[in-house]
């Protein structure tokens, strides 16, 4: 009797959390819109100390992350990654094999949350947090890979408001993100503010906002992408 009121929990728990994302795949503008969305094209502005710099980001669904800015580069692919940081090094630096699987959900376009389990990932609803004027779900997701990542969705519009991953790469460090400024773009809504706060062994935040004022979708993403260097 008590394993079959286990699997009646555990079946009630899936269930729940799998309602509250299929609401935000809707909010979103829904699966198939979501689904058609092959690659994109991002272009900001982000708030720096010594002034507002370029943001480019350019995805190719499940081949390549790529963000730019000013003169920074990551780039992200399938098979390796690198960072190309000119101030600091004349040449890019390949990201370790070890760090690889944490970083490739950049790569996914629609997001880990849509279809989670069929991309091997692992979601938890934890309960509803309050977010400044939001009242959110909170839903810890365990990638393949292993990494842990945290969303809150709001419970009235049931878009993503806040996201924040926690990694060990040596010292404890987590990112945060804030998510605004929703508008629809192709009959999909996409936040077109982001606010980042990476928080190194907790402290020492470091935070600054990106507001985007160009999303193009499905644009050709040229061969030269791939490469890490500044050439978009």
């Amino acid at each position: 009797m008590l394993i079959v009121l286990l699997l009646v929990v555990q079946f009630s728990t899936a269930k729940t959390i799998d309602e509250v994302i299929e609401k935000y795949i809707r909010a979103r503008g829904g699966r198939d819109k979501l689904a058609a969305v092959k690659s994109i094209y991002m272009e900001g502005i982000k708030e720096t100390s010594g002034g507002n710099v370029q943001v480019k980001m350019i995805k190719e669904q499940d081949k390549l992350s790529r963000t730019e800015i000013e003169n920074n580069v990551v780039v992200i692919t399938a098979k390796e990654a690198w960072t190309f940081f000119p101030l600091m090094s004349p040449e890019p630096k390949s990201v370790p094999s070890d760090n690889l699987r944490d970083i490739q959900t950049e790569m996914d376009i629609a997001g880990p949350l849509v279809d989670y389990a069929a991309k091997g990932h692992r979601a938890e609803l934890l309960g509803k947090e309050q977010l400044a004027e939001n009242t959110c779900y909170k839903i810890k997701l365990t990638t393949q890979g292993g990494n842990v990542m945290l969303f809150w969705i709001d419970l009235s519009s049931h878009l993503l408001v806040q996201s924040s991953v926690i990694s060990m790469d040596h010292e404890y460090s987590k990112s945060l993100i804030s998510y605004s400024n929703y508008k629809s773009v192709d009959g999909i809504q996409f936040p077109h503010t982001f606010e980042t706060n990476n928080n190194r062994k907790m402290n020492d935040a470091q935070g600054s906002e990106i507001v985007f004022h160009t999303i193009q979708i499905n644009p050709i993403i040229q061969p030269a992408m791939y490469q890490p260097n500044i050439q978009s």
